[in-house]
């Protein structure tokens, strides 16, 4: 060994700090920094991916707000001690408004009960044809309803009787009598007031409907089916009140002048002379004498029928 000239250490010593020593040295450290470089990008790649604000203040390509990661799960929420507020009911849908009755021309008021039949004043015959509408009014009475029941069971004549309510609740028996014989009841109030148009709108339904009652428990539970204004005096309201209880407004296109009393000629005369203005006839059974009234019925009642005519009762 000591003859090479060589000497071991010193060339350990070479290699430790020159050459090959120091090449290895210079690798190690650039390892080294090469591996922090690549641990920095990929914190830098999983900062980004999991959401983190970038230097600019957006958000991550999640569109996240960077304070939980992309996708946050929230913590199941604890039930409110305090009950919640019922919801409030919905409002009830109003009941359909009825159809107009056919053909009818006035204008009911939406403030009230709408009209069941039309609120128009009757005049025509239910049918049409050449008949006549035999009407009597403000019975009944003991004396002449049944006279008169007699002569147009005779003539084979129908009519249609307007009764006061409480004459209707006197006489139930002959309320009974006249529906038993195929006639028609009509509505004609409480007190016959022919002034009541001026009278309050209370006092007019109160007129109407008392009346109705009394002559439907006279009847046995049959119904009036018209309304007749006494001396005609309607309003509006009053129809409509009778309309929305059912009963048809029922006038007249003659009137015979029968309460009068102005002779049995007299009445059929005018009969006969004003039968042109319209095919319903207004007679009386009740309010008085009708012994004329009577009379003149057994005279018209054939007449009528020898010249064509039928008897019918008014359009509902």
């Amino acid at each position: 060994m000591a003859g090479t000239g060589i000497r071991p250490a010193r060339t350990a010593g070479v290699r430790a700090g020159t050459g090959v020593g120091a090449g290895a040295g210079v690798r190690a450290e650039g390892g080294v920094r090469a591996r922090a470089a690549v641990l920095v990008l990929i914190a830098a790649v999983l900062v980004t991916g999991c959401g983190g604000q970038r230097a600019d203040g957006s958000k991550g390509a999640d569109g996240s707000d960077g304070k939980g990661g992309g996708v946050r799960v929230d913590a199941p929420r604890t039930p409110s001690a305090t009950p919640s507020t019922p919801a409030t009911p919905a409002a009830p849908t109003p009941p359909p408004t009825p159809p107009t009755p056919p053909g009818q021309t006035s204008s009911p008021d939406p403030k009230l009960p709408p009209p069941l039949v039309s609120m128009d004043i009757a005049h025509a015959v239910e049918g049409g044809g050449r008949s006549v509408n035999i009407t009597i009014d403000d019975g009944p009475d003991p004396t002449w309803t049944p006279k008169i029941l007699k002569i147009l069971r005779d003539n084979g004549a129908r009519a249609t009787f307007c009764m006061i309510g409480p004459q209707a609740e006197a006489h139930p028996d002959l309320v009974k009598r006249v529906v038993a014989d195929g006639h028609r009841l009509c509505d004609h109030t409480v007190t016959h007031n022919t002034s009541m148009d001026h009278r309050s709108k209370a006092y007019q339904k109160d007129q109407i409907l008392v009346a109705a009652g009394q002559i439907t428990r006279a009847s046995g539970g049959v119904k009036p089916l018209y309304y007749r204004a006494p001396g005609g005096a309607f309003t509006p309201y009053s129809r409509q009140i009778a309309a929305s209880a059912g009963m048809r407004p029922l006038g007249w296109n003659v009137d015979s002048k029968d309460y009068e009393e102005p002779g049995v000629h007299a009445i059929t005369h005018l009969v006969k002379h004003e039968l042109g203005n319209g095919p319903t006839i207004l007679f009386h059974d009740g309010g008085g004498d009708r012994g004329q009234t009577a009379a003149a019925l057994r005279k018209l009642l054939p007449w009528l029928r020898h010249h064509g005519y039928g008897f019918g009762f008014p359009v509902r």
